[in-house]
Protein backbone atom coordinates (compact mmCIF):
# COMPACT_ATOMS: atom_id res chain seq x y z
CA UNK A 1 0.00 0.00 0.00
CA UNK A 2 1.26 3.47 -0.85
CA UNK A 3 0.57 6.46 1.32
CA UNK A 4 0.88 10.03 0.11
CA UNK A 5 0.64 12.89 2.58
CA UNK A 6 -0.61 16.35 1.55
CA UNK A 7 1.40 19.41 2.45
CA UNK A 8 1.71 23.05 1.40
CA UNK A 9 4.65 24.30 -0.65
CA UNK A 10 6.33 27.12 1.28
CA UNK A 11 9.49 27.57 -0.78
CA UNK A 12 10.80 26.47 -4.18
CA UNK A 13 14.48 26.16 -5.01
CA UNK A 14 16.87 24.40 -7.37
CA UNK A 15 19.18 21.60 -6.23
CA UNK A 16 21.60 20.14 -8.75
CA UNK A 17 19.24 21.00 -11.59
CA UNK A 18 16.12 19.58 -9.89
CA UNK A 19 13.15 21.71 -8.92
CA UNK A 20 12.75 21.18 -5.18
CA UNK A 21 10.43 22.52 -2.52
CA UNK A 22 10.17 22.90 1.20
CA UNK A 23 6.76 21.45 2.08
CA UNK A 24 4.92 22.12 5.34
CA UNK A 25 2.93 19.28 6.91
CA UNK A 26 1.20 21.13 9.73
CA UNK A 27 4.40 22.47 11.27
CA UNK A 28 6.80 19.76 10.13
CA UNK A 29 8.78 20.82 7.08
CA UNK A 30 10.49 18.48 4.64
CA UNK A 31 12.17 18.80 1.28
CA UNK A 32 10.48 17.22 -1.75
CA UNK A 33 11.17 16.99 -5.46
CA UNK A 34 8.70 18.78 -7.77
CA UNK A 35 9.80 17.07 -11.01
CA UNK A 36 6.40 15.37 -11.41
CA UNK A 37 4.39 18.49 -10.55
CA UNK A 38 5.78 21.33 -12.67
CA UNK A 39 2.59 23.35 -12.04
CA UNK A 40 3.25 23.50 -8.27
CA UNK A 41 3.92 26.98 -6.89
CA UNK A 42 4.39 28.47 -3.43
CA UNK A 43 1.07 28.03 -1.62
CA UNK A 44 0.06 24.99 -3.68
CA UNK A 45 -0.89 21.80 -1.84
CA UNK A 46 0.88 18.70 -3.11
CA UNK A 47 0.71 15.03 -2.19
CA UNK A 48 4.14 13.72 -1.21
CA UNK A 49 5.19 10.09 -1.52
CA UNK A 50 8.77 9.02 -0.69
CA UNK A 51 10.11 12.53 -1.20
CA UNK A 52 8.34 13.29 -4.48
CA UNK A 53 5.30 15.49 -5.09
CA UNK A 54 3.09 13.18 -7.14
CA UNK A 55 0.07 15.43 -7.66
CA UNK A 56 -1.42 18.76 -6.65
CA UNK A 57 -4.64 19.04 -4.66
CA UNK A 58 -6.79 21.93 -3.53
CA UNK A 59 -6.72 23.05 0.10
CA UNK A 60 -10.12 21.49 0.92
CA UNK A 61 -9.02 18.06 -0.36
CA UNK A 62 -5.74 18.33 1.54
CA UNK A 63 -7.64 19.10 4.76
CA UNK A 64 -10.06 16.20 4.23
CA UNK A 65 -7.14 13.81 3.73
CA UNK A 66 -5.34 15.11 6.82
CA UNK A 67 -8.52 14.70 8.89
CA UNK A 68 -8.78 11.05 7.80
CA UNK A 69 -5.13 10.42 8.66
CA UNK A 70 -5.59 12.02 12.09
CA UNK A 71 -8.70 9.91 12.72
CA UNK A 72 -6.80 6.77 11.77
CA UNK A 73 -4.00 7.63 14.21
CA UNK A 74 -6.56 8.33 16.95
CA UNK A 75 -8.29 4.99 16.30
CA UNK A 76 -5.01 3.09 16.51
CA UNK A 77 -4.09 4.91 19.71
CA UNK A 78 -7.49 3.99 21.13
CA UNK A 79 -6.93 0.32 20.35
CA UNK A 80 -3.42 0.34 21.82
CA UNK A 81 -4.38 2.36 24.85
CA UNK A 82 -1.33 4.55 24.40
CA UNK A 83 -0.21 7.32 22.04
CA UNK A 84 1.58 6.43 18.83
CA UNK A 85 5.19 7.60 18.63
CA UNK A 86 5.47 10.90 16.76
CA UNK A 87 8.26 11.86 14.36
CA UNK A 88 10.44 14.75 15.47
Amino acid sequence: MCLGIPGRVVEIHDRAGLRMATVDFGGVRREACLAYTPEAAVGTYVVIHVGFAITTVDEAEAERTLEVLRAMADAVEGELGEPLPRSP
